[in-house]
């Protein structure tokens, strides 16, 4: 009979998930599904719910929101090999850790943790290189967040919320006895990336991972704000809005060239945040990392004051180079 999956890479977005997807797809002796992000636990056997961002109504499309479509992804697997997905909007959302508690009590979840300012900056630049953000200040664009959220935007573009992993930590450990959750740090991923793959491997009980690095992740280059970009963004939101209507890869197809053109020229390394932009950013977070360290006993005193962040590529490269 089907059955759900073993283990689940939960979170948090834009903290070297697809990455460390990538490299585990790689162990022989794990089966991770084909489809990286199917945010099934996200509806529970219901449509997407209606979001209205930019793009939304289009992603929701590709959702597998029907158990048998979702079950099915785990049928190549081979007998005794265990069977995962990475969905990283599960650790945020509420119903998806109770949803996943009542279907498999027994699941393993592992959880990356990134300073949340700076995933809240990825988070903004993935948006805004894709053409979908519409504001060029994140701090601007999260003064807005509490309107896009009674708005109706998906949780992708809730750069402050998917950041209070205290809270969602808290509720997880509600769910899930403590020996079932492995919490990595981002920087465990970038900085020392085989002996965390041996640690990850170790909790989902197999042995020591047969790969040689962690993929890059998917950044993309910074544009500045201009006539050019606000015009190809404007078309990009616009072809999304209308893409609903049709396949999710004639979408894809349509807009790459879009996008292509809205990247070109584009820098590799972002603009710094400067001290009084992440001053304005934590401050929020604060209360929210005190939490976090009471629940797990860790320091995350980096995370508090202002430093220097930086993109999986730039970290790594310092780390080498080191």
């Amino acid at each position: 009979m089907r059955r759900p999956p073993d283990f689940f890479l939960i979170g948090a977005p834009k903290a070297g998930t697809s990455a460390l997807h990538a490299a585990l797809a790689q162990h022989p002796g794990l089966y991770l599904s084909p489809v990286k992000e199917p945010k099934y636990y996200l509806c529970g056997d219901s449509p997407p719910p209606a979001y209205k961002g930019p793009g939304d109504a289009h992603s929701n499309r590709e959702w597998v929101w029907q158990r048998e479509r979702y079950l099915a992804l785990f049928d190549e697997a081979p007998d005794g090999v265990p069977r995962g997905e990475s969905t990283p909007f599960y650790l945020y959302h509420r119903d998806a850790r109770r949803r996943i508690a009542v279907d498999n009590p027994d699941a393993k979840l592992v959880a990356v943790l990134r300073d949340p300012v700076d995933r809240a900056y990825s988070n903004w630049m993935h948006l805004w290189m894709d053409g979908l953000e519409p504001r060029d200040d994140i701090v601007e664009a999260v003064r807005r967040e509490p309107q896009r959220v009674d708005d109706g935007w998906a949780p992708f573009w809730h750069y402050q919320g998917l950041g209070m992993y205290g809270r969602q930590v808290a509720d997880l450990f509600d769910h899930f006895p403590r020996e079932q959750v492995l919490l990595l740090r981002y920087k465990e991923l970038v900085d020392q990336p085989l002996p965390t793959l041996d640690r990850v491997c170790t909790f989902l009980g197999v042995t020591s991972a047969p790969v040689d690095e962690v993929p890059r992740d998917n950044s993309r280059p910074f544009v500045q704000s201009g006539p050019r970009t606000k015009a190809l963004s404007s078309v990009i939101r616009t072809g999304a809005a209308v893409a609903q209507f049709f396949p999710p890869e004639v979408w894809r197809k349509v807009s790459k060239p879009l996008i292509d053109q809205l990247q070109r020229g584009g820098d590799p390394s972002r603009p710094r945040l400067t001290p009084e932009q992440r001053a304005t950013l934590v401050e929020p977070h604060l209360p929210d990392i005190e939490l976090l360290e009471r629940l797990t006993g860790e320091s995350f005193e980096e995370w508090k004051g202002y430093r220097e962040g930086g993109t999986f590529e730039s970290r790594r490269s310092a780390s080498v180079d080191a």
